[in-house]
């Protein structure tokens, strides 16, 4: 399975799940499930922005787990 890992990164550098919430704009309903992993997708622009605002690669914000 696939799973972001955006709340460990945010984490990491002391930012809150509210700034990254603010900085992508999207709904709260929308952006609360694709943080905590209860959606089936994510459009590649949101991957591209959270990578940017976390100045991560795509390898990073998203992990493999065996769940």
């Amino acid at each position: 399975m696939i799973k972001l890992n955006a709340l460990e990164l945010l984490e990491k550098q002391g930012k809150t799940k509210y700034w990254l919430y603010k900085q992508l704009g999207m709904s709260y309903q929308n952006f609360n499930k694709m943080v905590n992993n209860e959606t089936k997708s994510i459009q590649y622009e949101n991957i591209e922005t959270m990578c940017l605002l976390l100045d991560c690669t795509p390898n990073e914000l998203l992990v493999i787990t065996e769940e």
